[in-house]
Protein backbone atom coordinates (compact mmCIF):
# COMPACT_ATOMS: atom_id res chain seq x y z
CA UNK A 1 0.00 0.00 0.00
CA UNK A 2 1.22 3.46 -1.18
CA UNK A 3 1.31 6.45 0.44
CA UNK A 4 3.69 8.39 3.65
CA UNK A 5 2.00 8.34 7.00
CA UNK A 6 4.48 10.77 8.36
CA UNK A 7 3.71 13.57 5.54
CA UNK A 8 1.28 16.29 6.60
CA UNK A 9 -2.22 15.59 6.23
CA UNK A 10 -4.01 16.51 3.27
CA UNK A 11 -7.04 18.84 3.90
CA UNK A 12 -10.12 18.27 3.04
CA UNK A 13 -11.05 21.67 0.25
CA UNK A 14 -13.96 22.45 -1.31
CA UNK A 15 -13.80 22.04 -5.12
CA UNK A 16 -14.72 25.61 -5.37
CA UNK A 17 -12.30 26.85 -3.19
CA UNK A 18 -9.57 26.54 -4.90
CA UNK A 19 -7.87 27.03 -8.60
CA UNK A 20 -10.46 25.96 -11.35
CA UNK A 21 -9.82 25.40 -14.92
CA UNK A 22 -9.18 22.26 -16.64
CA UNK A 23 -5.21 21.87 -15.21
CA UNK A 24 -6.83 20.75 -12.15
CA UNK A 25 -8.09 17.19 -12.31
CA UNK A 26 -10.83 15.22 -10.25
CA UNK A 27 -10.78 11.68 -10.79
CA UNK A 28 -13.58 9.39 -9.25
CA UNK A 29 -13.36 5.70 -9.02
CA UNK A 30 -17.30 4.36 -9.77
CA UNK A 31 -18.32 1.50 -7.76
CA UNK A 32 -19.56 2.06 -4.35
CA UNK A 33 -18.03 5.75 -4.73
CA UNK A 34 -20.19 7.20 -7.08
CA UNK A 35 -22.99 4.42 -8.01
CA UNK A 36 -24.10 1.64 -5.00
CA UNK A 37 -22.50 -1.59 -5.59
CA UNK A 38 -20.73 -2.89 -8.67
CA UNK A 39 -22.18 -1.87 -11.79
CA UNK A 40 -21.04 -4.56 -13.72
CA UNK A 41 -23.65 -6.92 -12.13
CA UNK A 42 -26.68 -4.36 -13.12
CA UNK A 43 -25.22 -4.61 -17.18
CA UNK A 44 -24.21 -8.38 -16.29
CA UNK A 45 -28.32 -8.83 -15.53
CA UNK A 46 -29.28 -6.76 -18.60
CA UNK A 47 -27.09 -8.76 -20.97
CA UNK A 48 -28.73 -12.14 -18.95
CA UNK A 49 -32.41 -10.37 -20.12
CA UNK A 50 -31.55 -10.97 -23.41
CA UNK A 51 -29.49 -13.79 -23.36
CA UNK A 52 -25.87 -13.24 -23.64
CA UNK A 53 -25.12 -15.95 -21.19
CA UNK A 54 -26.61 -18.94 -18.70
CA UNK A 55 -28.51 -19.13 -15.58
CA UNK A 56 -25.52 -19.56 -13.09
CA UNK A 57 -23.86 -17.07 -14.92
CA UNK A 58 -25.76 -14.78 -13.51
CA UNK A 59 -26.23 -16.52 -9.95
CA UNK A 60 -22.34 -16.42 -10.05
CA UNK A 61 -22.19 -12.77 -10.66
CA UNK A 62 -24.88 -12.30 -7.71
CA UNK A 63 -22.59 -13.98 -5.60
CA UNK A 64 -20.10 -11.22 -6.33
CA UNK A 65 -22.24 -8.18 -5.62
CA UNK A 66 -23.16 -9.41 -2.51
CA UNK A 67 -19.53 -9.85 -1.24
CA UNK A 68 -18.80 -7.01 -2.87
CA UNK A 69 -21.29 -5.02 -1.05
CA UNK A 70 -20.59 -6.51 2.08
CA UNK A 71 -17.17 -7.24 2.45
CA UNK A 72 -15.02 -4.72 -0.18
CA UNK A 73 -13.55 -5.32 -3.40
CA UNK A 74 -10.99 -8.29 -3.51
CA UNK A 75 -8.48 -8.77 -6.53
CA UNK A 76 -8.94 -12.49 -6.57
CA UNK A 77 -12.49 -12.09 -6.89
CA UNK A 78 -12.54 -9.49 -9.55
CA UNK A 79 -9.68 -11.46 -12.00
CA UNK A 80 -12.41 -14.76 -11.75
CA UNK A 81 -15.45 -12.57 -12.55
CA UNK A 82 -13.21 -10.67 -15.86
CA UNK A 83 -12.20 -14.15 -17.06
CA UNK A 84 -15.66 -15.31 -16.76
CA UNK A 85 -16.75 -11.68 -17.98
CA UNK A 86 -14.53 -11.43 -20.99
CA UNK A 87 -15.47 -15.30 -22.06
CA UNK A 88 -19.05 -14.52 -22.02
CA UNK A 89 -18.92 -11.10 -24.43
CA UNK A 90 -16.74 -13.09 -26.70
CA UNK A 91 -18.33 -12.98 -30.08
CA UNK A 92 -21.22 -9.96 -29.23
CA UNK A 93 -20.87 -6.84 -31.44
CA UNK A 94 -19.41 -3.48 -29.21
CA UNK A 95 -22.76 -1.71 -30.70
CA UNK A 96 -25.39 -4.34 -28.75
CA UNK A 97 -23.74 -4.09 -25.29
CA UNK A 98 -23.40 -0.25 -25.87
CA UNK A 99 -27.50 -0.25 -26.53
CA UNK A 100 -28.21 -2.72 -23.62
CA UNK A 101 -25.70 -0.28 -21.19
CA UNK A 102 -27.81 2.35 -22.01
CA UNK A 103 -31.12 1.04 -21.38
CA UNK A 104 -29.27 -0.20 -17.82
CA UNK A 105 -28.03 2.76 -17.00
CA UNK A 106 -32.02 4.52 -17.61
CA UNK A 107 -33.30 1.71 -15.67
CA UNK A 108 -31.07 0.59 -13.17
CA UNK A 109 -27.84 2.82 -12.47
CA UNK A 110 -29.40 6.32 -12.60
CA UNK A 111 -31.04 5.44 -9.89
CA UNK A 112 -28.13 3.93 -7.48
CA UNK A 113 -26.06 7.13 -7.78
CA UNK A 114 -25.18 8.73 -4.44
CA UNK A 115 -26.38 12.24 -4.41
CA UNK A 116 -23.35 13.55 -2.29
CA UNK A 117 -21.00 12.28 -4.60
CA UNK A 118 -22.93 14.02 -7.67
CA UNK A 119 -22.38 17.26 -5.91
CA UNK A 120 -19.47 17.01 -5.40
CA UNK A 121 -18.74 15.88 -9.37
CA UNK A 122 -21.19 19.08 -10.44
CA UNK A 123 -18.76 21.09 -8.37
CA UNK A 124 -16.10 20.33 -10.16
CA UNK A 125 -17.84 20.47 -13.91
CA UNK A 126 -19.06 23.78 -12.35
CA UNK A 127 -15.33 24.63 -11.60
CA UNK A 128 -13.71 24.08 -14.89
CA UNK A 129 -12.18 20.88 -13.83
CA UNK A 130 -11.17 18.20 -15.73
CA UNK A 131 -13.46 15.45 -13.97
CA UNK A 132 -12.26 11.42 -14.96
CA UNK A 133 -14.21 8.24 -14.03
CA UNK A 134 -11.28 6.00 -13.04
CA UNK A 135 -12.49 2.17 -12.90
CA UNK A 136 -11.74 -1.32 -13.54
CA UNK A 137 -15.23 -1.32 -15.18
CA UNK A 138 -15.50 -1.96 -18.95
CA UNK A 139 -14.27 1.49 -20.82
CA UNK A 140 -17.67 1.52 -22.56
CA UNK A 141 -19.43 1.65 -19.21
CA UNK A 142 -17.43 4.27 -17.78
CA UNK A 143 -17.84 6.41 -20.71
CA UNK A 144 -21.38 6.19 -20.57
CA UNK A 145 -21.76 7.13 -17.16
CA UNK A 146 -18.96 9.94 -17.47
CA UNK A 147 -21.04 11.36 -20.57
CA UNK A 148 -24.60 10.92 -18.87
CA UNK A 149 -22.75 12.98 -15.60
CA UNK A 150 -21.39 15.12 -18.06
CA UNK A 151 -17.49 13.91 -16.74
CA UNK A 152 -14.82 14.90 -19.26
CA UNK A 153 -14.04 11.19 -19.73
CA UNK A 154 -13.46 7.70 -18.24
CA UNK A 155 -10.34 5.55 -17.71
CA UNK A 156 -11.34 1.79 -17.83
CA UNK A 157 -10.45 -1.60 -18.20
CA UNK A 158 -10.60 -2.11 -22.27
CA UNK A 159 -11.82 -5.43 -23.95
CA UNK A 160 -10.26 -6.14 -27.09
CA UNK A 161 -12.62 -6.12 -30.34
CA UNK A 162 -11.96 -6.73 -34.31
CA UNK A 163 -14.51 -5.36 -36.48
CA UNK A 164 -16.86 -4.01 -34.06
CA UNK A 165 -16.60 -7.83 -31.82
CA UNK A 166 -15.63 -8.43 -28.47
CA UNK A 167 -12.71 -11.36 -28.92
CA UNK A 168 -12.78 -12.22 -25.47
CA UNK A 169 -9.07 -10.65 -24.32
CA UNK A 170 -8.08 -7.43 -22.78
CA UNK A 171 -5.92 -4.90 -24.26
CA UNK A 172 -3.32 -4.18 -21.50
CA UNK A 173 -4.40 -5.29 -18.18
CA UNK A 174 -7.35 -4.57 -15.91
CA UNK A 175 -7.48 -0.87 -14.78
CA UNK A 176 -7.18 -1.73 -10.99
CA UNK A 177 -4.70 -0.66 -8.16
CA UNK A 178 -1.53 0.66 -9.26
CA UNK A 179 -2.89 0.67 -12.87
CA UNK A 180 -5.35 3.23 -12.10
CA UNK A 181 -2.27 5.40 -10.65
CA UNK A 182 -0.39 4.73 -13.75
CA UNK A 183 -3.41 5.49 -16.07
CA UNK A 184 -3.98 9.19 -13.81
CA UNK A 185 -0.56 9.86 -14.52
CA UNK A 186 -0.34 9.00 -18.55
CA UNK A 187 -3.42 11.53 -18.55
CA UNK A 188 -2.42 14.29 -16.28
CA UNK A 189 0.34 14.31 -18.65
CA UNK A 190 -1.62 13.99 -21.90
CA UNK A 191 -4.09 17.05 -20.57
CA UNK A 192 -1.66 19.36 -18.89
CA UNK A 193 -3.18 18.53 -15.63
CA UNK A 194 -1.17 19.24 -12.37
CA UNK A 195 -1.77 16.78 -9.89
CA UNK A 196 -0.41 18.59 -6.71
CA UNK A 197 -3.17 21.00 -6.93
CA UNK A 198 -6.46 17.82 -8.09
CA UNK A 199 -8.71 15.67 -6.18
CA UNK A 200 -9.35 12.15 -6.15
CA UNK A 201 -11.93 9.61 -4.80
CA UNK A 202 -12.32 6.27 -3.93
CA UNK A 203 -13.92 3.80 -1.54
CA UNK A 204 -11.28 0.96 -1.31
CA UNK A 205 -7.69 0.25 -0.11
CA UNK A 206 -7.49 -0.44 -3.77
CA UNK A 207 -7.84 3.17 -4.37
CA UNK A 208 -4.92 4.12 -2.66
CA UNK A 209 -2.65 4.35 -5.67
CA UNK A 210 -4.98 7.00 -7.22
CA UNK A 211 -5.65 8.61 -3.98
CA UNK A 212 -1.65 9.17 -2.95
CA UNK A 213 -1.25 10.48 -6.78
CA UNK A 214 -2.85 13.83 -5.72
CA UNK A 215 -2.99 16.75 -3.35
CA UNK A 216 -6.65 16.52 -1.92
CA UNK A 217 -7.59 13.04 -1.73
CA UNK A 218 -10.71 12.10 0.03
CA UNK A 219 -12.41 8.60 0.85
CA UNK A 220 -15.76 8.07 0.50
CA UNK A 221 -17.83 6.26 1.66
CA UNK A 222 -14.91 3.98 2.64
CA UNK A 223 -14.40 0.32 3.51
CA UNK A 224 -12.87 -0.53 6.80
CA UNK A 225 -9.53 -0.88 5.64
CA UNK A 226 -9.54 2.64 4.03
CA UNK A 227 -10.86 4.19 7.02
CA UNK A 228 -8.06 3.42 8.74
CA UNK A 229 -5.55 3.85 6.39
CA UNK A 230 -7.12 7.41 5.98
CA UNK A 231 -7.15 7.68 9.44
CA UNK A 232 -3.46 6.66 9.50
CA UNK A 233 -2.34 9.83 7.17
CA UNK A 234 -5.21 11.90 8.10
CA UNK A 235 -6.83 11.68 4.86
CA UNK A 236 -10.57 13.30 4.93
CA UNK A 237 -13.75 11.24 4.69
CA UNK A 238 -16.46 11.57 3.26
CA UNK A 239 -19.74 9.60 3.93
CA UNK A 240 -22.67 9.35 1.40
CA UNK A 241 -24.41 6.24 3.26
CA UNK A 242 -26.98 7.29 5.68
CA UNK A 243 -25.76 6.34 8.90
CA UNK A 244 -22.66 4.38 9.37
CA UNK A 245 -24.24 1.60 10.86
CA UNK A 246 -27.75 1.72 9.06
CA UNK A 247 -25.85 1.66 6.01
CA UNK A 248 -24.07 -1.62 6.83
CA UNK A 249 -27.06 -3.14 7.62
CA UNK A 250 -29.16 -2.00 5.06
CA UNK A 251 -26.30 -2.55 2.42
CA UNK A 252 -26.47 -6.37 3.79
CA UNK A 253 -30.06 -6.72 3.28
CA UNK A 254 -30.29 -5.28 -0.08
CA UNK A 255 -27.10 -7.45 -1.04
CA UNK A 256 -29.24 -10.87 -0.33
CA UNK A 257 -31.92 -9.07 -1.45
CA UNK A 258 -30.13 -8.90 -5.05
CA UNK A 259 -28.85 -12.18 -4.25
CA UNK A 260 -32.06 -13.69 -3.77
CA UNK A 261 -33.71 -11.84 -6.94
CA UNK A 262 -30.96 -13.62 -9.04
CA UNK A 263 -31.12 -16.68 -7.95
CA UNK A 264 -35.15 -16.53 -8.56
CA UNK A 265 -34.95 -15.57 -11.80
CA UNK A 266 -32.64 -18.56 -11.97
CA UNK A 267 -35.08 -20.69 -10.21
CA UNK A 268 -37.97 -19.57 -12.59
CA UNK A 269 -36.20 -20.15 -16.00
CA UNK A 270 -35.25 -23.54 -15.11
CA UNK A 271 -38.93 -24.27 -13.85
CA UNK A 272 -39.94 -22.80 -17.35
CA UNK A 273 -37.24 -25.16 -19.04
CA UNK A 274 -38.69 -28.44 -17.16
CA UNK A 275 -42.62 -27.59 -17.93
CA UNK A 276 -41.88 -27.68 -21.18
CA UNK A 277 -43.17 -25.67 -23.49
CA UNK A 278 -46.97 -26.25 -23.14
CA UNK A 279 -46.81 -25.26 -19.06
CA UNK A 280 -47.48 -21.91 -17.77
CA UNK A 281 -44.99 -19.04 -17.97
CA UNK A 282 -43.07 -17.39 -15.58
CA UNK A 283 -42.65 -13.89 -15.75
CA UNK A 284 -39.43 -11.95 -15.19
Amino acid sequence: MSGNPSAPAPVLRDPGSGPDGPGVGAFFDVDNTIIRGASSFHLAVGLYRRGFFRKRDLLEFGLHQFRYLTFGENKHQIDEVRSRALSIMKGHSVAEVTAIAEDVYDEVLCLRIYPGTQRLLDQHIAAGHSVWLVTATPVEIGSLIARRLGATGSLGTIAEHEDGFYTGRLVGDMLHGQAKADAVRAIAEKEGIDLSTSYAYGDSTNDVAILSEVGFPCAINPDRRLRRYAATVGWPVREFRTRRRNARRGTTVASLAGLAWAGGLVARALLRSWRGPGGPEDVL
